[in-house]
């Protein structure tokens, strides 16, 4: 089946929402040979994934996943797609730190670096948080900390499949895309970051389809696939079904530009240390802001607060009060007693 598609697309045809499904069924058993995986994948980046296919995809993807056994009752991601090759701290992991400071359930979802210089996976450890291994421990560390960090490599199982050809070809994939639409908490908010706003677009238009609550898909016209401390940021919202867009700028919320230099960093350890230092007070500027920013972000998509220039406040005052750093202490905590259970 896979073959006949392939050669479908080759000739330019577009497939529908359930022959993508069926496709990406095969990759996820284990049925497509690396090589097909391989030229679907260039195809799709040659023309351009359509929203059907993204959907189609995504729902495989998300029924192949492991799912995690929680009982909140709205739960919030901070994912990007990766691939901006900005080399800033972790921005996204930092905001999820301090969302879940502040009462909001994040199910943060994430990896190892692969084309960054610090994954999120990577500045955890660096931080000393836990990286849960097991879907009852996300669920365990969502009720009682507020926050799960979910190593995508253990809920995607299936996508061991798609690794090789991913690495061999070596460009960014459908894949990049298809990891933030996928989480494995079935997050009802998400604040994604994405390198480019026309797909922002599309994964919103995904999301729409599959029902997804809010959604806020952010690309600084740097190419970061955060919201930019430098300059412009492109918006896709999704709420109620409802799409928007629009543009925001730092001075909108009362923040001053500043270089990308600024926040960015060299290892995993010194993102670890900007982050610390930044939750101890020990850091102004652009670091702080840029957080601000996102964090703003995340507290608007999880309806803690009805505006962003509202989640500007609430998060710059949260951090001056030193409340992420306390969460982030008790987030340390809970790991060490947890080891000694």
């Amino acid at each position: 089946m896979i073959k006949e598609l392939l050669n479908e697309c080759i000739e330019g045809k577009t497939l529908t929402e359930e022959e993508a499904k069926q496709v990406m069924d095969e990759i996820m058993g284990g049925n497509a040979t690396q090589s097909q995986i391989a030229s679907l994948l260039t195809v799709l980046r040659f023309r351009g994934e359509t929203v059907d296919e993204m959907t189609g995809f995504t729902r495989s993807m998300r029924e192949h996943a492991v799912s995690i056994p929680h009982r909140e009752d709205f739960v919030v991601d901070t994912c990007g797609t990766g691939g901006d090759l900005s080399s800033t701290y972790n921005i996204s992991t930092a905001s999820a730190i301090g969302l879940s400071s502040l009462g909001v359930k994040v199910a943060k979802h994430g990896n190892r670096s692969v084309s960054s210089k610090s994954g999120s996976a990577d500045v955890l450890e660096q931080l000393g948080l836990p990286v849960q291994t097991n879907p009852e421990d996300a669920a365990l560390s969502l009720e009682d900390t507020n926050m799960a960090f979910l190593y995508a490599p253990l809920y995607h199982v299936a996508m061991k499949h798609a690794v090789s050809p991913r690495k061999e070809i070596g460009f960014r994939t459908i894949f990049n895309i298809l990891g933030p639409l996928t989480n494995p908490a079935n997050a009802n908010a998400q604040l994604v970051g994405v390198f480019n706003k026309d797909y922002g677009l599309k994964m919103a238009q995904t999301l729409q389809r599959l029902g997804t609550e809010r959604a806020m898909f952010v690309t600084g016209e740097d190419g970061l696939d955060e919201i930019t401390i430098s300059g412009k940021t492109y918006v896709t919202e999704l709420t109620d079904g409802e799409i928007q867009q629009y543009t925001i700028m730092p001075e909108d919320f009362g923040l001053e530009r500043a270089p990308l230099r600024d926040v960015q960093v060299e290892t995993s350890t010194e993102s670890a240390n900007l982050i610390e230092e930044m939750f101890a007070g020990k850091r102004d500027g652009a670091a702080k802001d840029i957080l601000v920013l996102n964090m703003a972000a995340g507290l608007y998509v999880a309806n803690a607060v009805s505006s962003l220039q509202e989640g500007v406040h609430k998060a710059k005052s949260a951090i001056e009060k030193g409340i992420p750093f306390q969460q982030l202490s008790d987030l340390k905590k809970a790991k060490v007693e947890r080891q000694h259970a």
